[in-house]
């Protein structure tokens, strides 16, 4: 089976299981989707959907958030990794959307790249699902299944989401990145996955693949 034939099994498989996928982070708009995702580095999207009611609360647009000490911000995500970083980068960011952005978020690529904190990953999944522009956002779920499935060679993030971006139609590929999140969550887990019995992993994983990650697991491969 070529590649092209998987991704189109594939998305079949996922348009069944999963129908309906949406956005694992609590956001309102551009703006509060842009620092859920922010915070979500290093950090779980549970633990981020705990933190951002309070920080929301005190700051939900650009010139509230540019306005808010960054002690204050510091103290409301606090549980969250990398905290006092994230912390500055809230507040420079809304900042230079005040000052360069008209207090909105930018739909283009680039510019939401230049903002502090903000790389592509973070950059695309805004421009996707906020403003649903064709992207393919590659979080460690979509890396690790896409080389599980053979989809791409997993040699980096990179790499993955080229090889994912050539496989699947454009307009379809706002809709599988978050497919694909939710499927490795609910039944593609990274440890203690029998790939064998996997929906997808079950014929789309080489054999030489099931018995390695059997191997790692310490389960004995069949």
């Amino acid at each position: 089976m070529t590649r092209a034939e998987k991704a189109e099994r594939i998305q079949k498989i996922l348009d069944e299981l999963i129908p309906d996928a949406e956005v694992p982070l609590a956001h309102s708009d551009p703006f509060t989707l842009l620092i859920a995702v922010l915070l979500s580095a290093q950090c779980t999207d549970e633990r981020v959907n705990q933190v951002t009611p309070g920080l929301f609360a005190a700051a939900s647009t650009p010139d509230a958030m540019a306005r808010l000490p960054e002690r204050r911000i510091h103290s409301l995500i606090r549980s969250c990794g990398l905290a006092p970083q994230k912390a500055r980068n809230i507040r420079a960011l809304s900042e230079i959307l005040v000052r360069e952005h008209g207090g909105r978020v930018p739909r283009e690529l680039v510019a939401l790249e230049a903002l502090p904190g903000v790389g592509h990953k973070t950059a695309s999944v805004v421009v996707a699902q906020a403003f649903g522009e064709p992207a393919f956002p590659v979080d460690t779920h979509i890396h690790r299944l896409a080389a599980r499935w053979g989809l791409s060679s997993g040699r980096s993030v990179e790499q993955t989401e080229r090889d994912l971006r050539r496989l699947f139609p454009r307009e379809s590929w706002n809709r599988l990145h978050l497919q694909i999140i939710w499927f490795g969550r609910r039944y593609c887990p990274a440890r203690g996955h029998d790939l064998a019995r996997c929906p997808i992993c079950g014929w789309a994983a080489t054999r030489k693949r099931i018995r390695e990650e059997a191997a790692r697991g310490g389960r004995r491969t069949r």
